[in-house]
């Protein structure tokens, strides 16, 4: 239905939480997906590659492997990310490089071999995990917040510049998921943030693999691109 069967697609931090709901569903669709991970494969996939996206060498020899062993790669998804949290005056320059290092820096190191092939091939879909908090930001999390808004710029930017070679790129931006990020919140703090959601709930990964299923997809999504899709139960519309 989605048009994905056989296609293959890579996603950087598939073992667990958004990225590994995004991989299970693409392996539902048929798709032949190869993810990346640091310490611990996830349990679903076709190809599992450990390597850092800060690596720039690590990672385009990782995605020579992926061509090497499954075929030319039709979709990426970059959802590798971390965070470190604390009020904007106390956090250290260590936080602020580290975060950058990792979902800005590692988001072109893993994305530039990939639109290097398809801008070649002219066809193909590529879609970062951005986030809600890029928009409303978060009480902590600014330096967070700055990545996912320079992720979010960056992919309009290269939208424009792909779109002559009928390549998309996307934004899936996800609300409060119910992933590791925020099981770890104390009860008064998720029941706050539950209250501020209209939908009174966090969303689940599955809520953001459809979504970004969606954008991958040749057939349901054809014209769609430089888009930032919001998953966020109107927790901002």
């Amino acid at each position: 239905m989605l048009g994905l069967k056989d296609k293959v697609i890579v996603v950087s931090g598939g073992n667990r939480g958004i990225g590994a709901a995004i991989v299970a569903l693409l392996e539902d669709h048929g798709a032949r997906v190869a993810y990346t991970y640091r310490t611990t494969p996830g349990p679903r996939g076709t190809l599992a590659l450990q390597g850092d996206v800060t690596d720039k060498a690590g990672m385009a020899a990782l995605l020579d492997r992926v061509e090497a062993e499954l075929g030319p790669i039709y979709g990426a998804v970059a959802n590798a990310a971390i965070h470190t949290d604390n009020l904007f005056h106390t956090l250290s320059e260590d936080q602020w490089r580290s975060v950058f290092e990792t979902n800005v820096f590692g988001a072109v190191n893993f994305m530039a071999p990939i639109t290097r092939r398809l801008a070649e091939r002219r066809e193909g879909s590529m879609v970062f995990i951005g986030s809600v908090v890029a928009d409303r930001g978060n009480f902590g999390q600014s330096n967070y917040s700055a990545t996912k808004g320079a992720i979010h710029a960056m992919a309009k930017s290269m939208a424009r510049e792909l779109a002559r070679k009928q390549v998309r790129v996307n934004v899936v931006a996800p609300g409060f998921i119910d992933t590791d990020m925020v099981k770890g919140l104390e009860d008064p703090i998720r029941e706050k943030l539950t209250r501020e959601i209209p939908m009174r709930r966090f969303g689940q990964p599955e809520d953001i693999a459809w979504a970004t299923a969606y954008l991958l997809s040749p057939v349901a999504s054809a014209y769609v691109t430089g888009e930032v899709l919001q998953v966020n139960g109107a927790l901002i519309t």
